[in-house]
């Protein structure tokens, strides 16, 4: 059993933290609105604390998912930050979605305050916290990645270290333009099979087998089909995790031309009122203009 802090009780590190208090460990929350926490820990037990120093003091592990860059500077060393109120040799552990550049800040301001800093953003959405299911991507150095593993593994299925401080980010981004990718195709098939008067779901148990199956084919095509779009991950999120893809892009010389191009789509899924609507909705943008 180890001591945890979990900052940030959202849609994914409210379950997340969850597990934590399932798998045995003695955890303490923050959030920023309280009435959250308060919530949360009348569902798991567990404590309170009413700034990210109240909840790192003393223990062995912080976890944090929160909203972007500026979010995380605040809860690590903004005002009553975790950093400044964590014992020598604690592990701080990041899930939130970052630019790797302020994940690379927030290692070296770990290394001065002599505790450990590991990136390790996830993929799984909001089911894949609710069931503990979640894929893990991790930067940092392998001996605090050997130390926070075991606690991670309460809400992973896989979580594996790709190398230094900002590599979880970077493997994230990979993460992020293949999925983009992924269902503005499957918006296009589902599109043209409606349009060519196919019946798409027949379409799809047909292909799904075949060389274009995908998670997003056999996870998505149905609620697409159906117009409903309330569940999974918003497009305002996308655009924030994409944007942060597009400009390391610039940074490192890569070219991503589909990306950009996605994300304009998603930027007319805002337009028409979308910003919360499921990454899928791209489907209904073709609907409404094709």
């Amino acid at each position: 059993m180890a001591k945890v802090a979990f900052l940030g009780l959202g849609v994914m590190g409210a379950p997340m933290a969850g597990h934590l208090v399932q798998a045995g460990h003695e955890v303490t929350v923050y959030n920023r609105t309280e009435s959250r926490a308060k919530a949360w820990i009348a569902a798991y037990g567990g404590w309170m604390a009413h700034t990210p120093a109240e909840a790192a003091a003393d223990q062995d592990f912080v976890m944090s998912c929160v909203g972007n860059d500026d979010d995380l500077r605040q809860v690590c060393i903004g005002e009553n930050g975790a950093f400044a109120a964590m014992k020598e040799g604690a592990v701080f552990v990041d899930h939130t979605t970052v630019s790797a550049g302020v994940t690379r800040e927030m290692y070296a301001a770990a290394d001065e305050n002599w505790i450990s800093f590991i990136d390790a953003p996830v993929s799984g959405g909001q089911a894949g916290a609710e069931r503990g299911q979640l894929v893990i991507m991790c930067g940092g150095d392998e001996g605090a990645y050997a130390r926070a593993e075991p606690v991670i593994t309460a809400y992973s299925k896989l979580c594996r270290r790709l190398g230094e401080s900002g590599s979880g980010q970077l493997c994230k981004m990979v993460n992020q333009i293949c999925i983009a990718g992924l269902v503005q195709a499957l918006s296009e098939g589902l599109h043209f099979a409606q349009k060519a008067g196919l019946d798409p779901a027949a379409v799809i148990e047909v292909i799904g087998g075949g060389a274009a199956g995908s998670w997003q084919m056999a996870n998505r095509y149905q609620t697409m089909l159906d117009d409903q779009y309330d569940h999974g991950f918003a497009v305002d999120w996308m655009r924030k995790d994409l944007r942060i893809c597009l400009d390391a892009a610039d940074e490192k010389g890569a070219s991503l031309p589909v990306t950009a191009l996605v994300d304009q789509f998603y930027k007319d899924v805002q337009k028409i009122g979308g910003g919360r609507w499921d990454t899928s909705s791209l489907l209904r943008r073709l609907n409404q203009t094709g």
